[in-house]
Parts: C-alpha cells; structure tokens; sequence
C-alpha cells in the first residue's frame, strides 16, 4: 500500500500556502461546470449522430447515466474533504505522491488541449459572421485564449461573471430548440419523429453512438478541479459537479435526439450547422442565423472556464509539492499567473502545430485524445472511492463505464493519454528535488 500524501508539508514556506480568498459562490460554481461542458461539441453531436437514429438515444442514455455515475462519486468524494482538494490531491491521499502526480498532469494536459481545441471552434462559428477570421484560422485562435487568459488574468470574480454570461447565452439556442421540439411533438405527435425501427436497436451502434457522445459529458468535474478558488467546497463543488452534469445530460438527450429523430437522417449528417437546420426547418431563417453567433458564444464560454482550471491545477500541484513550486505564485488578486500563461502558451503551440489539419480532423482527434486522458481520472476516483468505501455501488458502476469508455476511444488516443503522463515525470522529480531545501 502506497503511504498517503500529506496535505501540504508542514515545513512548506509562506510563498506556498495557499491564503488566497475563494470567490466563487455556487451559481457561478454551476456556470463553470455547465460552461465548460457545452462547448462547442454540442452544436455538431446531431451530424454525427444522424446515422444512429433511435441507437443514438439509447447510447445517451449509457453517457449520461454513466457520467452521473462518475459526478456522484467525485462529489461524494470532495465533500467528504474537510476543506479544498483537487484531482491530484484526491488520488495522491490514497495511492501515493506519484499516483497524484501522474493523474493530475494528465488532466491538466487534457484541459489546455480542451482549450485549444475549443478556441478554434469557436473561431469557425465566428467567422461566419466576421469572415475575415475564418482566413487565418490558427492566429485568430491565439487571439481567443490571450484574450480570455486576459479575462482571467484580471481576477477570478471577472473570469466567473463572465463565465456565468456567457452561460446563459449559450443556453438560449438550446432552450429554443427544445421548445420548438415541444411544440412540433405536441402538434404533429409520434408522426414528427422517425419510427422505432422495427428490428430493434443494435448493441454495437449504441456503443458507437455513446463513444461520440462521452466528449459532450467531460467536464463535470471542472468544480473539482477549480475548487481552490470555489467559497465552502465541501458544500458547494458536489452540488455545482451534480447539478451541472445533470442539467447538460438532460439538455443534450433532449435537443440532440430531438433534432437526429425529427430531421431526415441524411440532411442532418451532412450539415455543419444541425441546429441552424433544424431552426430553419421549423422557424425561420432569421432566427436560424442567430444559432451561429450563439454557438461561437457558447465556445468562448467553455474557453474562459478551462482558462481559469488550467491555471487551478498546476497551482493546486505545487501546493501539494508535486510540481515545482515556480507553479505555486499566485497574484494579489490570487490568481496563479504563472500557471495560467505556461498553459495559455502550451495551448497557443497546440494550435499552431496542427494548424495544417482539417477542422474535423483536428476536432475527432483531439475529442478523443481529451476524453481519453479525462478517463483516468475518472478510474482514479472511482478507485479512490472504492478503497474509502464511498459510494461503492456508483464507484463500480463507474469503474465500469470508465472502463469501457477508454476501450471505445481506441488504442492511439488511449496509448497516447498514457505516453503524455509519463511525459511529466521530469517535473515531479524536479519537485521532490526541492524537497530538502524545504527542510
């Protein structure tokens, strides 16, 4: 048994105690959770899921019920903390310095890798009203992660009110479609949506339907991961991770399937802009237009949410004396400056070493590399979960899906997620270095 990482050593220096002040409350907590899952994925599932048909619902069904799984049992797990923890701290108590280490530079890898995915997404979305941006892609793209790592630079309340924003916005196209499904059902009934296929569903189709669906779910454990910066975690980050992987879930099964089941198949799989369609199909064209604008706010949202957990983490590792504690210096306005712009500048060169990729091809890859490198943290937990006997019927559910989930994301991006937190060690052997000059 590996022996448990303490907190923070209690010859750690002033620099590295974390005295800062937590800002956010438990709406802006729930706005960092929701913001930062729908993204830019959501607005491009119904293409992808068009072929699926009836196979796609039952595949969400496996997503969201699996993704609860995994938020019930972070929640549990972070509530059962006296005070703040991150991800790495949450495995490095229970499975050593090491295990802690390897898990939360993954998960850091996957969120600044989150954030340029995402940033050029929101740029495609964007250049349809502003053209000029869609010309040079990857420049436009830097412009939107220095301009939200600005945001965050300022202060965390500023980057939490505009991540509360933004997340109202984004949910307006959402809600509209999901009243237009409401209305179209309630006037045309059973005869609006594709038929139940008469053979019945097909276990491989859902599971290929729910590997495609799992990118739209990762996410809810940004409270987690931020909770640093979060005012009574214990309280308000296993509400914020609940509340806010079950609003999404419901939100997504709802206007994804809505739109896959109430479309011809064929239409929805080849457009770029399924919920420009399907507004237009039963709207109008103008309302549809907006879709476009709202989809780009949608993405900046999620981009100012992984900006601000990027910057959490490595600060978060510091403290615990797993990374060196150059990632532990903090602002006056608390903010993690240093940590903040490595990761800003690591996502800057993301984006412009795949600038040559096609946009779906970047999107698939890097989709898949993100959940990948998500899911061992999710195994982690739920393994951390199981040796604290906490929550242990969720934490085997979870284990379960988790399990299946990394199968489904094939050998590359699984292989690679394993590759890239080997990557790290040199930083953890930095930081242990460092350990007798602290004595």
């Amino acid at each position: 048994m590996a022996a448990s990482a303490p907190p923070i050593s209690p010859n750690t220096p002033p620099e590295l105690e974390d005295n800062r002040p937590a800002k956010l409350g438990l709406w802006m907590s729930i706005a960092l959770v929701t913001g930062g899952m729908i993204g830019s994925g959501v607005f491009l599932l119904p293409a992808s899921l068009a072929p699926f048909g009836w196979n796609a619902v039952a595949g969400w069904g496996m997503t969201i019920a699996g993704a609860l799984c995994l938020a019930h049992v972070i929640a549990r797990l972070t509530a059962a903390e006296p005070g703040q923890i991150g991800p790495a701290e949450l495995v490095a108590r229970s499975f050593g310095p090491v295990s802690g280490f390897l898990i939360g530079f993954s998960y850091w890898v996957s969120v600044w890798a989150a954030t340029a995915t995402i940033s050029i997404g929101a740029v495609s979305y964007a250049s349809s009203f502003v053209p000029v941006l869609g010309l040079h892609p990857a420049l436009s793209a830097t412009g939107v992660i220095w301009l939200l790592t600005l945001v965050n630079l300022i202060g965390t309340r500023a980057a939490g009110r505009f991540q509360l924003v933004t997340t109202i916005l984004k949910l307006l196209p959402l809600i509209v479609v999901a009243l237009l499904i409401a209305l179209v059902l309630g006037q045309q009934g059973s005869a609006a949506i594709t038929p139940f296929p008469a053979e019945g569903l097909s276990w491989s189709r859902i599971n290929q339907a729910a590997a495609i669906t799992l990118w739209a779910m990762v996410g809810f454990e940004a409270a987690c991961a931020a909770s640093g910066r979060i005012a009574n975690p214990a309280r308000n980050v296993p509400r914020a991770t609940v509340v806010g992987a079950l609003l999404c879930g419901v939100i997504y099964l709802i206007v994804c399937s809505g739109i896959a089941l109430m479309l011809p198949a064929d239409r929805v799989a080849v457009s770029n802009a399924p919920f420009e369609l399907f507004v237009a199909t039963f709207w109008s064209a103008g309302p549809a237009a907006l879709v476009g604008l709202f989809a780009a706010i949608s993405a900046i949202g999620a981009v100012n949410g992984w900006i601000l957990v990027q910057g959490e983490l490595p600060y978060d590792m510091a403290q615990r004396q797993l990374i060196p504690r150059w990632f532990a210096k903090a602002a006056r306005n608390g903010v993690p400056v240093r940590a903040v712009l490595v990761a800003s500048i690591l996502a800057t060169l993301l984006v412009w070493a795949n600038s040559s990729r096609s946009m779906a091809g970047l999107f698939t890859f890097m989709a898949l590399l993100t959940t990948s490198v998500t899911l061992w943290l999710y195994l982690a937990c739920t393994l951390v979960a199981l040796k604290r006997r906490i929550a242990i019927p969720t934490a085997l559910a979870g284990l379960a899906y988790g399990l299946w989930a990394l199968w489904g994301a094939g050998f590359e991006a699984s292989g690679l997620s394993v590759l890239l937190m080997l990557a790290g060690l040199p930083l953890y052997w930095i930081a242990q270095r460092e350990q007798p000059r602290l004595t």
